[in-house]
């Protein structure tokens, strides 16, 4: 069997919550896994498990090559006892949502969430995520959980930082810079809404938008002072695009889907 990578992809903005008529983004995070018809798992719980996160999520992937599923921490027991170790280790993507990543983590240790998220990643379950759901796998980042832009930590599976919404919520960039450049966070990017940073191991390998002219900017602290480095991010074809007749056009994978589960068959590797 072969051995999956750690991988994570994280978004500084957009996804199926701010981008619900661009899939660019999330078909992206589906090519990621290794089968065809992945199972890939929301964790809403930045949002306290709002359900209109997990119906939107429903919305996107229901009808796409995948198997999805969301998981509530606030409601756990309400269908019958969970594993939760077992059910993360199982899935193929473990996608998180945007919120409050204070809260997010706080209610992760609670469930020993961020332990197992650990493992789920060294055992090559794809970890994905926007906004808190993004800066929750670096070391640190800039949340506004308190209402204003403040540095937080991370959990630390990758060792920089990252500050979202870099174009959309211009408030938090400056505090960003200058907790890098005080060294209150390591070194890292800054992402507009739409980029998303995809990193195997510890290395970042790739960066796409879903956006055209959008950047992704990496900010370090020099002897010389604060140094940016701007990357220009790959542009995604958008695969599932409202034509200008107002119909739904979709990529080939998902209608071969779509006719395999009219006929009760099964795309999974």
């Amino acid at each position: 069997m072969q051995t999956r990578v750690p991988t994570i992809f994280a978004m500084g903005g957009g996804g199926f919550t701010m981008e619900p008529e661009n899939p660019a983004l999330d078909e992206f995070i589906l090519s990621l896994a290794p089968v065809q018809v992945p199972k890939i798992l929301l964790l809403p719980t930045a949002s306290g498990d709002a359900g209109s996160q997990e119906a939107q999520f429903r919305a996107t992937f229901g009808d796409r090559p995948c198997e999805p599923r969301a998981l509530s921490l606030f409601r756990l027991g309400e269908g019958g006892p969970i594993d939760l170790r077992q059910t993360i280790l199982e899935q193929d993507i473990v996608y998180v949502g945007g919120g409050s990543m204070r809260n997010l983590l706080a209610i992760w240790r609670v469930h020993e969430m961020d332990d197992i998220l650990r493992e789920a990643w060294a055992a090559g379950v794809v970890l994905a995520g926007l906004s808190a759901g993004a800066m929750c796998w670096f070391a640190g980042g800039v949340t506004k959980s308190s209402g204003e832009p403040e540095v937080t930590k991370g959990l630390g599976l990758l060792p920089g930082s990252l500050s979202v919404h870099a174009d959309g919520d211009p408030n938090r960039l400056p505090v960003y810079e200058r907790a890098v450049a005080e060294r209150r966070l390591p070194a890292g990017w800054a992402a507009d809404d739409g980029v998303g940073l995809l990193f195997k191991g510890r290395d970042l390998v790739r960066v796409v938008s879903s956006r055209p002219k959008t950047r992704a900017v990496w900010t370090e602290q020099t002897p010389a002072g604060l140094r940016r480095d701007v990357r220009e991010p790959e542009y995604l074809p958008n695969l599932g695009h409202v034509s200008s007749e107002g119909s739904r056009i979709v990529s080939a994978d998902v209608l071969e889907f779509r006719r395999a589960r009219r006929h009760g068959a099964s795309l999974r590797d």
